[in-house]
Order: structure tokens, then C-alpha cells, then sequence
């Protein structure tokens, strides 16, 4: 037997045994090949495109690309920012279980998804691509940061730029989904820090998190990075919630 049919075997041994589910709604599935969505879960997910701000990526109903109001009006510390998918439902499940589950059975859907994202092919090649740090003390109790999983899902191509030590959190804060936009700011003022400055001076950045929500977290780390000198600040999130 072809080492490719020994594969296929082994594939349909393991499907019969342990049968793969959707991860949007359970629904039993024909084949263990990610991404692991019924057909149905598969078209509710809202990949995010334009029309959209060219710097925050905020999607627009209608008309060109343009910068929004509050990019106009705000100056983010970032340069660029994209979302793979809209906040809503099956990805606030599948996050949520990731992140308070321990559910990592459906990074390598995600990293197919983002594979088939033009937006991935937007990113600027980083020379430092940071996840988004926990406190460690909530490092410690989660067993592990999702922005580091996610960023090693779907871009599995920069994983030798990646460095978990250099941005830091340093106090514990409130989970920013249990407040207000302005609590959110004031929740993050001052929360990050870099370990070695030097190495963020003239380097494209890739920072990664799971949901861009109000943008708090990610101008946050952002604002840290430009002051110490980083040539370019891109952010990428798996979602973005689309209330205002």
C-alpha cells in the first residue's frame, strides 16, 4: 500500500472511531478534514472584506475604501489592522471555547480559513510577530494565551518571527468584555510594557489577538510599540465585532 493510502486508512479509521462534529453547531461530519463546519455553519460565518476602512478595517454597508471617522479623528497608534471574520455567531462559540474550554480542536480549522483569506496576502512580512500577552497569573490558570495559538495557526509561515517574552502585561485588569468603552482605556492605561525596547526600534511588528472589540487592547500595545520606535504596527485578529 502507497504511503498515501496507508494515510487514507488511517484517516477513515479514526472518523469511524472518533466521528468529527462541526464545531458551530455538533452536527456529525463526513470527514475529519478542517475546516470543520456543517454547510450550513460554513455559510453564516461573515468573512470580512471591502468596503472597509483602509487602516482599522472597519467594514462599511456600501461605496469605496476609505478611512473611518474614528481613524480620521483618532490617529491608532497601529498602521494597519484586519479581522478574518465578523463577531457573530458561530465564531463567538468557537472563541469562547477555546478560550475558557481548552477546545483547541479548531485552531487548524481557523488556520484553514485564514489560508483562504485574501487578506493574509495584505500583511507586511514582520520581523516580530508578538500575541497579545496574559497577565501570568492568568497564564497560569488558563494553561496557555490563545493569541499565541492563534498566531501560529494561521500564520504558520512566520512562526520563526514570533517572541512570547518581549511585550508583556503588567498588572492583572478587569476582562475588558465586562466593560464600557471608556473603561476599557482607562482598564489598559499602562498595563503593557516591552522587556528589551531596543529590539521593537525599526522593526515591522505583527501584533495578534482574538477579538478587536473597541480596539482598546490593540492600541494599547500598539501605542507602546510606536514609542519605542517600531517602523510599522500591524494588527491582525481572528474577529471583529461590528457593534458600535
Amino acid at each position: 500500500m502507497s504511503r498515501e493510502g496507508a494515510a487514507s486508512c488511517g484517516e477513515a479509521l479514526r472518523d469511524l472511531l472518533f466521528p468529527p462534529r462541526c464545531l458551530g453547531c455538533e452536527r456529525r461530519l463526513a470527514s475529519s478534514r478542517p475546516p470543520l463546519f456543517c454547510a450550513d455553519c460554513h455559510q453564516a460565518l461573515r468573512f470580512l472584506g471591502s468596503p472597509l476602512c483602509t487602516r482599522c478595517g472597519l467594514p462599511f454597508p456600501a461605496g469605496a475604501d476609505h478611512l473611518c471617522g474614528d481613524c480620521l479623528a483618532g490617529h491608532p497608534a497601529y498602521d494597519f489592522a484586519r479581522a478574518l471574520f465578523a463577531y457573530q455567531p458561530p465564531v463567538p462559540a468557537l472563541i469562547l471555547a477555546l478560550k475558557f474550554a481548552g477546545q483547541l480542536t479548531g485552531l487548524s480549522s481557523l488556520g484553514a480559513l485564514a489560508a483562504r483569506s485574501p487578506f493574509l496576502t495584505q500583511f507586511t512580512e514582520p520581523d516580530l510577530v508578538l500575541p497579545v500577552p496574559l497577565h501570568p497569573a492568568r497564564l497560569r490558570a488558563r494553561g496557555f494565551n490563545q493569541a499565541l495559538l492563534i498566531a501560529r495557526a494561521c500564520f504558520p509561515h512566520w512562526r520563526s518571527h514570533l517572541d512570547t517574552a518581549l511585550l508583556r502585561r503588567q498588572r492583572s485588569t478587569r476582562p475588558q468584555a465586562q466593560l464600557s468603552g471608556r473603561e476599557r482605556r482607562t482598564n489598559l492605561a499602562g498595563v503593557f510594557a516591552l522587556k528589551d525596547p531596543d529590539r521593537v526600534r525599526g522593526r515591522r511588528v505583527l501584533l495578534v489577538d482574538d477579538v478587536f472589540t473597541t480596539g482598546s487592547t490593540v492600541q494599547e500595545c500598539s501605542r507602546v510599540l510606536a514609542a519605542a520606535g517600531a517602523e510599522r504596527i500591524e494588527v491582525f485578529t481572528l474577529a471583529r465585532s461590528l457593534a458600535r
